[in-house]
């Protein structure tokens, strides 16, 4: 792709444009970063790219006139692709794609893709670690934080780039080919974007458009959805399952991690050896061992990486024990089969749960949450836009609150557990109406447990300790 001297527009001064914005400007292009948004609430880094001279800024609508000069178009994913501008600018006769498909007709050596509705970034870091102990040259990024764009420079011809994918950023690849492409799983989510669950899973399977058959598809066995996509790929399938046994890929048979090829089967690690709790996790291990053995690390070194893996933060990540209640930060779980499966994870601890749930809402039924509510929950707190719907959709459920903000819920959850207890956030919504990003809301939620540790709380005897609001 030539760039020098092309005009380009970039829509969305988040992360990813203003990372696509630099790149285009330091190989000659004539670069527009335009956001919606007024000036007053874009992000400190893109405002200074003003200061710097090369990229031209330009809040609120694209006039016409703009569009119709305009030769590229790189989409931010959280920008929708059937969006006017970006609509009006293909008719016009500009390429439109986004910041992956950009980065790719750059990026040197070979490439992982993760995609699926939940566990990406556990298993995007994890590939990551398998590869460095297994002593490949690796980098990590996408989806997970950096920007691919941005590892252009540092891509190596002998070398693999592990990167997480989300739908929206599967809308808008054209001839990007992983060499590896996961698919961890598909259930309902970002329904407020996409007509149905159908699209929604049409932009997954874009992950396997330009793979050959010298490429690995690693597939989730047990999906009821991803587990029909093995026909009509060219791809060579791999399969883990966590279910049944299989003919040929990874499974779980009673405690062990199994691979079983053509040639025999090995135990690759116990259950027991993890210090990732669930059955979902076990999927997301079993996923990047495949993906491991794909890019030619060896069992023992991923053993022994597993070993020592811990949750990354924001995913199931203990946060304290105060008073004998434990704290838990599944902040990242932003959909509810994401929060059923925190729940799940942490069903066989001692004790009953108190869940932290709400936020904005996806248009997706909180329904599934109810049966483990029913037989888990000590107490159900609720919080952000969507809190009265849950609490319309899982009434009975539970005992439950309703909070203010993070530090209210975090006391209503603490009041409400009893020793032995475990505080779960998994809110099973975005985070946007209060927060930034999930990893804001896990920093905030975080902080208002150590507050609650460091106040004393835990000593603390009270008539109200153990007893939910009389809003319940």
């Amino acid at each position: 792709m030539e760039l020098d001297g092309k005009k380009v527009l970039v829509i969305g001064a988040g992360r990813s444009g203003v990372a696509s914005a630099r790149f285009l400007a330091a190989r000659g292009a004539l670069v527009v970063l335009n956001d919606r948004k007024e000036f007053i609430d874009w992000p400190n880094d893109a405002l200074a790219l003003k200061g710097e001279g090369v990229v031209k800024l330009l809040a609120g609508d694209v006039p016409s006139w703009l569009l119709d000069q305009i030769e590229l178009v790189v989409v931010s994913p959280g920008v929708p692709s059937k969006s006017i501008p970006i609509r009006y600018a293909e008719r016009a006769g500009a390429e439109v794609v986004g910041e992956i498909e950009l980065a790719w007709r750059f990026l040197r050596g070979r490439v992982v893709g993760i995609t699926g509705t939940n566990g990406k970034t556990t298993t995007t870091t994890l590939v990551g670690e398998l590869l460095k102990d297994a002593g490949l040259p690796v980098q990590v990024g996408g989806n997970i934080g950096t920007p691919l764009v941005s590892l252009v420079e540092t891509s190596r011809e002998d070398g693999w780039t592990v990167v997480e994918l989300s739908s929206y950023q599967l809308e808008t690849i054209k001839e990007f080919r992983p060499t590896v492409a996961v698919v961890l799983n598909l259930m309902p989510d970002h329904m407020d974007r996409y007509e149905s669950f159908e699209d929604y899973g049409a932009a997954k399977h874009r992950i396997f458009r330009n793979q050959t058959s010298a490429d690995v598809a690693v597939l989730n066995a047990d999906d009821p959805v991803v587990s029909t996509w093995a026909q009509g790929l060219e791809a060579h399938v791999t399969r883990f399952s966590t279910a049944r046994e299989l003919d040929e890929g990874l499974f779980l048979r009673g405690r062990d991690l199994v691979a079983r090829t053509w040639s025999g089967e090995r135990v690759l690690m116990s259950r027991d050896e993890m210090r990732l709790k669930g059955v979902h996790n076990v999927q997301n291990v079993l996923a990047a061992f495949a993906a491991g053995l794909a890019c030619g690390a060896s069992p023992d070194s991923m053993r022994e990486t597993v070993r020592r893996f811990a949750p990354v933060e924001h995913r199931l990540e203990r946060v304290a024990e105060v008073g004998g209640v434990t704290f838990y930060n599944d902040s990242k779980a932003t959909n509810v089969d994401a929060a059923v499966k925190a729940v799940e994870a942490l069903s066989d601890e001692p004790g009953r749960i108190v869940l932290i749930l709400g936020g904005r809402g996806k248009n997706a039924p909180y329904a599934p949450l109810a049966p483990l509510l029913a037989k888990k929950a000590r107490a159900l707190v609720t919080l952000g836009e969507d809190a009265e719907r849950i609490e319309a959709e899982l009434k009975g459920s539970a005992p439950t609150a309703r909070a203010n903000d993070m530090a209210d819920a975090v006391h209503k959850a603490y009041g409400a557990a009893e020793p032995g207890d475990t505080v779960l956030l998994a809110p099973a919504c975005a985070s946007f109406d209060m927060f930034q990003s999930y990893e804001h809301r896990g920093r905030v939620f975080k902080e208002e447990v150590e507050k609650l540790k460091k106040s004393g709380a835990a000593s603390q005897e009270s008539e109200e300790k153990h007893a939910l609001p009389s809003s319940c």
